[in-house]
């Protein structure tokens, strides 16, 4: 068993693929739509974001809407790419539990995800 997707709940599956293309680089798949998209990754790993009606945003640190998933990305300079990232349209909750490894950011949708101190991989 190989794993082929992550996929992210979302009020709006293109925009929310936006913040991630131009976050990662990866590219929109040419299928994608209002309802769903899907952005294609190495080694045939995809990150996808389906249209949910009525989605509430998790609310971390506070558990009353879980975090449900989160994704960790490496990074080489943890202050330079939480700058460019919050320029995309990311948000930085109030709580970060170890500011020198690693930041908890939000996505424009409320996903909380993780860039983490370390040599980034290439590819």
């Amino acid at each position: 068993m190989k794993l082929s997707a992550i996929t992210l709940d979302c009020a709006d599956p293109l925009a929310l693929a936006a913040f991630y293309q131009q976050a990662t680089g990866l590219e929109l798949h040419p299928r994608s739509d209002a309802d769903f998209a899907a952005l294609e990754g190495a080694a045939g790993l995809s990150l996808c974001f389906q249209r949910v009606d009525d989605h509430r945003p998790p609310s971390w640190p506070d558990p009353v809407v879980p975090q449900q998933l989160h994704c960790c990305f490496r990074v080489e300079n943890l202050d330079e790419e939480e700058a460019r990232l919050l320029e995309l349209g990311a948000g930085k909750p109030e709580g970060q539990p170890n500011e020198e490894a690693w930041r908890v950011l939000t996505d424009p949708a409320g996903h909380p995800f993780c860039i983490v101190r370390g040599r980034a991989a290439q590819g």
